[in-house]
């Protein structure tokens, strides 16, 4: 207690500071994009920073549209510990000669864009054009998933992590090891670093393969995207069954190296990162999901309550630079829009509302602004109509592979009701009765960027207006 009492007490000063510091300088906001992986936040990210600059597909943004943007330009970012978010490295992947998608988010990442702009009042525009600078931050939404874990037990996160892993058993392979050699273990055993390695790394291969079933529940984070940490005791633990921690036990030993993460690990990132977010971006690859499945959505929908909790959002009110800001707009984007005909895109997005409802809500409560909206952070489709058994059916086509080999893709039809979806999948249905979906990874378009263009999007500018505008005013 007195622990978490001297956090909360060293993060109100440092945050404090900040904001001081903030208040006597030009404006900044800081956009946090996350999302799980292959949401698409590198693309993204890559895709608005490139528009925000060569605005020509930037029609919804008003402060183009009223031609108030004088000048972008990119700066060093603010935080010189943070690792620069590969923007030209990633564009020149999505855009070049033999375009292919951009290696995706495997840590902390973070770019400055600086925007000059005309003030919108006549009364304004006498003290001439204002700067406002956006710091992008991207993290794994992995990481992001941790962030629950700083209110549990080891014993509680044993409990609850053990009982997902006994409901993947019959499909995962991975599940039935892990759960075999953990049952095996006697909590009350000594501790011996062999045989915590080897929980470890079966632990670890579960939570690789759950991932690559497309399963979204995974914690510890850090144990699928390591970085730095590899190998080290901070990632040597595991669920177990237990009863009781006695000193010198293997469950005992778990338990410390819990605390240890969520102390040396889980709470630095959040106050390095998570707590100074202005605004957010919470990306959500629906449509593959939907393709894993009922259980899959369903777990994606619990994944999501569980990282959308931890948003510390509301409001902003005039002593916000003093106090320390929330979030105080959070964008709930779902994302591959280009791989369903725009005739279905706003079912696509009533989806995704449906799906973070709980969290909306919440957030609309405590003050803050939400959208949820379909997007493509690049447009890699084109749309089309084909007469298919008698009847006009809408597609999309796309480039497959690095060749230039095309392919139609009908992704499946979407309800008119988000229910008929979300309701199966929380009723524990195996498989889906009335609707069939498929996802084709479709390639960047092989195009070269024209002058005053950004990369072909869908409802990237509607994204920016709802994110950016009010504060370039």
């Amino acid at each position: 207690m007195i622990s978490s009492l001297g956090d909360m007490l060293r993060d109100s000063v440092e945050g404090t500071g900040e904001a001081l510091t903030r208040a006597f300088s030009d404006p900044s906001l800081r956009l946090g994009v996350t999302g799980l992986s292959r949401a698409g936040k590198t693309v993204f990210i890559t895709s608005l920073v490139a528009n925000l600059m060569e605005r020509g597909r930037m029609a919804a943004f008003s402060p183009e549209r009223e031609g108030r943007i004088e000048a972008t330009y990119l700066q060093p970012q603010p935080d010189d510990t943070v690792a620069r978010f590969d923007y030209e490295s990633h564009l020149a992947a999505m855009t070049g000669p033999e375009a292919h998608w951009p290696i995706g988010t495997r840590s902390v990442s973070q770019l400055r864009l600086s925007l000059r702009v005309t003030p919108k009042s006549r009364l304004a525009r006498l003290t001439g054009p204002r700067r406002l600078h956006l710091d992008i931050t991207d993290y794994p939404g992995e990481w992001l998933l941790d962030l629950g874990l700083l209110t549990q037990s080891y014993a509680q996160w044993s409990k609850s992590s053990l009982a997902q892993i006994s409901a993947k058993a019959q499909s995962l392979a991975a599940a039935r090891d892990f759960l075999a050699i953990a049952t095996e273990t006697v909590a009350e055993t000594r501790h011996d670093e062999m045989q915590a390695s080897a929980l470890a790394q079966s632990f670890t291969a579960y939570l690789h393969a759950a991932r690559a079933a497309g399963f979204s529940q995974l914690t510890p984070g850090r144990f699928i995207l390591t970085g730095e940490l590899q190998g080290s005791p901070a990632l040597t633990f595991c669920p177990l069954p237990i009863e009781a921690l006695r000193r010198g036990t293997i469950a005992r030993e778990a338990a410390r190296r819990f605390e240890a993460y969520k102390s040396q690990i889980v709470r630095p990132f959040f106050r390095a990162h998570f707590a100074r977010i202005d605004r957010q971006v919470v990306l959500v690859d629906l449509l593959s999901a939907m393709q894993g499945g009922p259980e899959v959505l369903e777990d994606l929908r619990q994944a999501m309550a569980g990282i959308l909790s931890v948003f510390r959002h509301g409001a902003n009110g005039p002593l916000a630079a003093i106090l320390g800001q929330k979030t105080d707009r959070i964008l709930f984007a779902a994302t591959k829009a280009d791989y369903l005909h725009q005739s279905q895109h706003q079912a696509y997005a009533n989806l995704l509302e449906a799906l973070v409802q709980e969290a909306k809500q919440r957030a609309d409560y405590r003050g803050a602004k939400t959208r949820a909206m379909a997007i493509a952070g690049l447009r890699s489709t084109v749309e089309e109509s084909r007469i298919l058994d008698g009847a006009e059916v809408d597609l999309v086509r796309g480039r497959v592979g690095q060749s230039n080999q095309m392919r139609a893709l009908y992704a499946g039809h979407l309800p008119d009701h988000p229910d008929h979806i979300l309701a199966p999948a929380r009723e524990g249905a195996r498989d889906w009765s009335d609707h069939e979906f498929a996802v084709t990874d479709f390639a960047p378009p092989i195009s070269s960027l024209r002058a005053g263009l950004g990369p072909p999007h869908i409802r990237l500018d509607a994204a920016a207006e709802f994110l950016l505008a009010d504060r370039m005013g």
